[in-house]
């Protein structure tokens, strides 16, 4: 049997709404990671960490942790789909906090996926913090990866593997100009990256 329960915290506090879809199974809940895109970075979308996880939280989210300031969010909750999660915490965030941005999460199991397909391994050995991966909304079409690839004028690699691009930068992630920009153009999706030590920080957490 499985019994439904409002969230620990979210309705003890006055003047919150009930979201009936956040009445959850106390059973069977999940580890997920969160990214934000383009948060606190240039002056633009300033939040801050605690606040983020203080909504988490009244949503009945369990285990909220954040990492670093770039919008890193690992939780727990059987709310629904990662495509479900994504469009919630957009919904919410732009509510509470008047935060206007695309999250992109992931389960526990496909991060453990995005660092087993990393193409590579070698340079993310050598060299973490300049290797990113991008998540993205949707997989590219071939043609749009190749339409990157062409796009590029430095040395920086490009692969891709569903909705994920790796991307090494050589020569730095702050000069170079294959930005996010270009590569959500390019590619016809929205995504954001994060570098190869702070993936494997997240899946860490996420494991719980």
């Amino acid at each position: 049997m499985v019994i439904e329960a409002r969230c620990r915290g979210y309705a003890s506090t006055r003047g919150e709404r009930w979201h009936p879809s956040l009445t959850l199974p106390l059973r069977g809940r999940e580890h997920y990671v969160a990214l934000l895109r383009a948060v606190n970075v240039g002056g633009r979308n300033q939040v801050a960490m605690s606040d983020l996880r203080q909504v988490l939280t009244k949503l009945g989210f369990e285990d909220v942790q954040s990492l670093l300031q770039s919008g890193n969010l690992v939780f727990k909750t059987n709310a629904g789909t990662a495509g479900t999660l994504e469009a919630t915490l957009e919904a919410e965030m732009q509510t509470r906090l008047g935060l206007k941005t695309a999250f992109f999460v992931r389960t526990a199991t496909e991060m453990d996926a995005v660092i087993a397909s990393n193409p590579f391994p070698a340079e993310a050995k050598r060299d973490p913090s300049h290797l990113l991966v991008v998540l993205l909304k949707d997989a590219p079409k071939a043609n749009a990866v190749e339409a990157l690839r062409a796009a590029i004028k430095g040395p920086e690699l490009v692969q891709t593997k569903g909705r994920h691009a790796y991307i090494v930068y050589p020569a730095g992630v702050g000069r170079s100009r294959l930005t996010n920009t270009l590569i959500e153009a390019k590619l016809g999706t929205q995504g954001t990256g994060r570098n190869w030590n702070t993936v494997l920080k997240l899946a860490g957490l996420a494991k719980g």
